[in-house]
């Protein structure tokens, strides 16, 4: 599913969850108040993405955008934007503003992958959604 490639690439874009990458995901974690999207606790879920299966993960990123305040989204927003300025060399933008770009599609991108599950294969809601559309 492209869904689940586009969020896979998302989290692909921060720095690895190597010992180099410890700094980031720490402070990601303190400014968002949420440890939904630690390395340790969305590994499992990442790898079933790869696999082909996101809608792991992509519950994974909802609660965990569910789970922050406002202050805390644009706190995260400023660590993940600074991560990304400093990996993508976007030095014209700012860091907040690609931060939250950065969020709102891996937020967008999360629902695409659990609203594409969710209808992908009920023979009997698309014959329904069929019979409704031909009957108008």
């Amino acid at each position: 599913m492209p869904a689940t490639g586009h969020l896979l690439g998302l989290l692909a874009a921060l720095p690895a969850p190597t010992k180099t990458g410890e700094r980031f995901w720490s402070d990601r974690w303190r400014s968002s108040g949420t440890a939904y999207l630690l390395p340790v606790n969305i590994k499992a879920p990442v790898l079933r993405s790869l696999a082909g299966e996101g809608t792991a993960l992509a519950r994974q990123v909802l609660s965990a955008v569910d789970e922050m305040t406002p202050p805390q989204r644009v706190a995260a927003g400023e660590v993940i934007g600074q991560a990304l300025v400093e990996s993508d060399h976007l030095p014209d933008l700012k860091s907040q503003v690609i931060g939250e770009l950065w969020l709102r599609d891996l937020e967008l991108t999360a629902w695409r992958v659990l609203h594409a599950d969710r209808r992908s294969d009920h023979p009997a809601g698309r014959k329904a959604f069929l019979d409704a559309w031909t009957s108008v």
